[in-house]
């Protein structure tokens, strides 16, 4: 099966994730920190705080802003389950947004609409990795007093107006899962500008406490006080080892991906298979290279027939039992998510792929999609 997605790992992967079990350090020691200063200094923010996933870096950006119980987030239909489910973590409500029907964005319009007194935040999501218009979305933040996050789980990379993923938002949370552009196994990071955010992100990773261990050892003192109710976000230092060694392959990987994905789009210009539409002036990151096909699930069943990894991305979230059954949503709410619902279709992209995995995902593709 050619996956659609997949680490790739390197010796000097190997060779750091060895080093790191041979030191002192296990957990909270120097390779965290010097993972976060990478990352940061790669997008252009002034700190990163490493996480567990993603996942946690979206519920700790919810709990550093002060996002809780009476509070509405707006929050794209089209994402994956914990872009939403963040806010519910701190006792917020989302509200969900429909989305571009071309490159399945969030839009600026669609924000502005859904605004009420309780809004309190929006969170962009970069869907496959091509940047939200954040120019325009920070100007509305910016005249409702909004704070403004950027879920950038798929787009570490990518580029608007010349800046980086991580220096468009107040907050920018990255992951590092095994399908994502730089893996550390599982992983996460939040990375902004304001030293406040930052010191209640790092406290809320551990535990509400007001030190770690390392810092103690250093300090040679045993005393903590638990300054608020937090959570273990922990992320260990084997992690952010391979993170780091990883990190330095990015432009390459990012390089793989956008080759795979021009090679896509020209095989499929004038085929049934439509590519999402991309954004004059971005640099996409192709976490996901997705595109639109009148039978979806037939087309879906024929390319895992031949061997083909195939994957859907994703569910509108407002259509999950869950806010169904707790918010009272359902189809209508967001129709152009749920008319890509209906057709979207996620190739396999990764710098693994070869030339020729790349031939055959196109031959079966367009075969398929009865081209």
């Amino acid at each position: 099966m050619i996956p659609y997605g997949r680490q790739s790992i390197s010796e000097d992967d190997v060779t750091a994730v060895c080093e790191a079990l041979r030191s002192d350090w296990l957990t909270t020691g120097p390779r965290v920190e010097a993972f976060e200063r990478a990352v940061a200094g790669y997008c252009g923010a002034d700190f990163g705080v490493a996480v567990s996933n993603g996942t946690a870096g979206l519920h700790c950006a919810m709990h550093a802003l002060g996002i809780g119980p009476g509070d509405e987030v707006i929050v794209p239909a089209m994402t994956f389950a914990a872009t939403a489910n963040c806010v519910r973590y701190v006792g917020a409500t989302p509200v969900f947004a429909d989305v571009d029907p071309g490159t399945l964005l969030l839009p600026p319009s669609e924000v502005e609409r859904l605004i009420s007194p309780r809004t309190r935040a929006v969170i962009a999501v970069d869907y496959a990795g091509q940047p939200c218009d954040y120019d325009a979305l920070r100007r509305i933040c910016v005249a409702h007093k909004l704070f403004l996050v950027a879920d950038a789980c798929h787009s570490i990379g990518a580029e608007a107006a010349g800046r980086r993923t991580g220096a468009l938002a107040d907050l920018t949370v990255f992951s590092f899962h095994p399908v994502k552009h730089i893996t550390t196994g599982e992983g996460g990071m939040v990375v902004g500008a304001d030293p406040k955010l930052e010191h209640r992100l790092r406290r809320f990773r551990n535990h509400g406490i007001d030190s770690e261990f390392r810092q103690r050892s250093e300090q040679n003192t045993w005393r903590y006080e638990m300054i608020e109710l937090g959570m273990n976000y922990r992320i260990t230092d084997i992690q952010c080892a391979l993170g780091a060694s990883q990190l330095t392959r990015l432009p390459h990987f990012l390089e793989r991906r956008r080759d795979i994905a021009a090679r896509y789009d020209q095989a499929f210009a004038g085929s049934p298979v439509r590519p999402l539409a991309t954004v004059p002036g971005v640099r996409h990151a192709y976490h996901l290279y997705v595109v639109r096909v009148a039978d979806r699930d037939h087309v879906f069943s024929a390319l895992r027939a031949a061997g083909i990894g195939a994957n859907v991305h994703y569910i509108p979230v407002h259509l999950h039992p869950y806010y169904r059954r707790t918010q009272n949503t359902g189809p209508g709410l967001c129709p152009n998510a749920e008319s890509a619902y209906a057709e979207i279709l996620s190739l396999p992209l990764h710098p693994g792929l070869s030339d020729g995995d790349v031939q055959t995902v196109i031959r079966e593709t367009v075969r398929a999609a009865g081209g």
